[in-house]
C-alpha cells in the first residue's frame, strides 16, 4: 500500500483564515487573500510571529473546506501519515494532536509525525503548501495551493486548489 504524506498547515488546516481574522481582531486591517499572492505568511502578516505563538492559534484555526472527507477517502485507500512541522512552534504540539483528533478522528496517534524537517520522513506521495517540503522529495509531489505558493512556475509537482482534485488525481 502506498504511503501517503499530508501536511497540515495550508492543506488541512486554513490558517490564512485565521491570520486574516486575528489581523483585523487586532488592528482592524481587512486583509484580502488576492493582495496576499506571492507574500510568505510572514511577510503578508504584521502580527505573523505574535499570532503563531500564541495560545489557542493552531487549535482553532478553520478546516480547509472538503478536507474531512478527502483524508478520509485517501486513509481508506492508502498509508496516511500527517507530517507537520510542529517543533517550531512548541505550543502547536498540543493543539494540533487535539484538532487533530477533534476533526479528524479516523487518524490514529500512530498517524501523526509533529517534526522539524520533513525531509526525513519517506512516502511515496506528499501533499503540502511549502516547496521547501516538496524540492527534495523522491515520490509524486501536490502542492495545494496557498497565496504564498500562487506564483511559482515549478511543474515539477501537481498543483492542485481543492480537496476534490486530490480525491479526483489518487
Amino acid at each position: 500500500m502506498k504511503q501517503v504524506l499530508v501536511d497540515m498547515d495550508g492543506v488541512l488546516a486554513d490558517v490564512y483564515a485565521q491570520f486574516i481574522r486575528l489581523e483585523k481582531e487586532e488592528s482592524g486591517l481587512v486583509l484580502m487573500p488576492g493582495l496576499l499572492s506571492g507574500k510568505t505568511e510572514a511577510e503578508a502578516f504584521p502580527h505573523y510571529k505574535k499570532h503563531v505563538n500564541s495560545a489557542g492559534f493552531f487549535r482553532t484555526a478553520p478546516l480547509i473546506p472538503g478536507s474531512v472527507e478527502g483524508l478520509k477517502y485517501l486513509n481508506d485507500e492508502y498509508n496516511v501519515l500527517i507530517v507537520s512541522s510542529a517543533t517550531e512552534y512548541p505550543d502547536s504540539l498540543k493543539e494540533k494532536l487535539e484538532w487533530l483528533n477533534e476533526f479528524y478522528p479516523f487518524i490514529s496517534w500512530q498517524q501523526m509525525i509533529f517534526c522539524g524537517k520533513k525531509d526525513s520522513i519517506q512516502g511515496d506521495i506528499i501533499i503540502d503548501d511549502h516547496p521547501k517540503n516538496l524540492n527534495n522529495f523522491k515520490g509524486q509531489r501536490i502542492i495545494f495551493t496557498q497565496p504564498h505558493n500562487i506564483n511559482l512556475p515549478d511543474t515539477t509537482w501537481h498543483r492542485v486548489t481543492t480537496w476534490q482534485e486530490i480525491v479526483e488525481i489518487l
